[in-house]
């Protein structure tokens, strides 16, 4: 019988989704599971691509987007198993992500959910991975960089709980939704997602009830890979809008004497990153583009024992000078130069590269995996 029944929602990753989905079947091997795709309308051949591919995962096929929180609900609906998975379709995962997070669940009663390391797609650890309730201080100090500046302090640092180490197990107040292994029981009985979330806050708003209820949620340092902005295009204006309301509703639900104050808030935070984003899409955002383009990758690495397929393609794309093949990782030299790096999924389980990456990550190192089922890179930002 399953163990982990993992719900992820789709709306437009195809081939990122490939990649969850292939990295979800290999945890299964120590961790038995059933998987459901709820895709919100995504309007391309996404379903119909992922259909031939993996003939044991169930596909609801939304006909429109419905949200992050119903279309979970709709697999939460149909969960009998010990735990639920909550996953996102830009995400890899390793072969014992599964194993850590069930063996600690099973052995804590305390414990309703449990989040993970997350490193984005170039080793780079990502501080949503844990966080507290979102105050209006705290709040304010992740919105005005008070919590960048002092990263280490129990004052300014409390939104990504920055003072917490990385690399060792806590109790922590809310986890992101792109990883929640859940206790089913505990799901069920305080009704699942809030669908009053559209998007953002129903993750906060999900631990906070399960606190509420005496159940705590745990951090882990179980890494996996997050893609983070492939589901949401996170520097637009719609974003912050819907971002910032979701901190409204989820004052106003729990936090309900602090109403009026959250709603001023809500409106200067957004006013702010209006401001904020025209600075950077007509100033800062142009720099950075020149500087890119002045500083372009001096060299680029594969990892793989037969390059070819790889070869081509950058051929194709017109980068076909100065590229190293090479066996393993272990083979490169400390360099200041900004280098491409192609790791070949056809070689290497998806443990062994969030673990390589992790090991191997750099601030002039970028990146990339070379997908052998169907011929393409995938890389950080983008479905090339």
């Amino acid at each position: 019988m399953s163990r982990v029944t993992t719900i992820i929602v789709n709306y437009r990753l195809k081939y990122f989704l490939e990649q969850t989905l292939l990295s979800v079947r290999e945890a299964y091997q120590k961790v038995s599971g059933h998987t459901i795709v709820i895709d919100n309308n995504s309007g391309d051949d996404s379903i119909d691509y992922l259909k031939e591919q993996f003939d044991d995962v169930t596909f609801i096929c939304n006909s429109e987007n419905v949200g992050f929180s119903k279309a979970n609900n709709q697999g939460f609906n149909l969960a009998d198993t010990d735990y639920i998975l909550v996953l996102n379709p830009d995400t890899i995962i390793g072969e014992n992500t599964l194993k850590d997070t069930v063996e600690w669940m099973d052995s804590h009663d305390d414990c309703a959910a449990i989040g993970v390391k997350m490193i984005d797609g170039n080793g780079n650890f990502l501080p949503e991975s844990k966080r507290s309730f979102p105050s209006i201080w705290n709040s304010f100090c992740k919105l005005f960089g008070l919590s960048a500046i002092f990263p280490k302090s129990r004052l300014f640092a409390r939104y990504h709980l920055r003072y917490l180490s990385e690399d060792e197990p806590h109790i922590v107040e809310t986890l992101a939704g792109a990883f929640m292994l859940l206790r089913t029981s505990i799901v069920k009985k305080i009704g699942g997602f809030d669908e009053d979330f559209f998007m953002y806050g129903e993750d906060m708003d999900l631990s906070y009830r399960m606190s509420a209820n005496g159940k705590a949620c745990y951090y882990l340092p179980t890494p996996i890979i997050h893609y983070k902005g492939e589901c949401t295009k996170t520097e637009s204006i719609n974003y912050v809008k819907i971002f910032y309301e979701a901190m409204h509703i989820f004052y106003r639900k729990h936090y309900p004497r602090r109403s009026f104050m959250s709603k001023i808030f809500v409106n200067g935070a957004i006013g702010m990153r209006m401001v904020i984003g025209a600075i950077n899409s007509t100033i800062i955002k142009p720099i950075k583009q020149k500087l890119k383009r002045s500083h372009k990758a001096d060299d680029t690495y594969i990892v793989s024992l037969n390059p070819s397929p790889i070869i081509k393609i950058l051929h194709q794309e017109g980068f076909s000078e100065n590229v190293h093949i090479i066996s393993n990782l272990n083979e490169l030299t400390q360099t200041h130069d900004t280098i491409n790096i192609i790791i070949d999924d056809r070689e290497m389980n998806y443990d062994s590269i969030i673990n390589s990456i992790m090991k191997h990550t750099h601030k002039n190192r970028y990146f990339h995996i070379f997908s052998g089922r169907n011929n393409i890179i995938i890389s950080p930002k983008s479905q090339r």
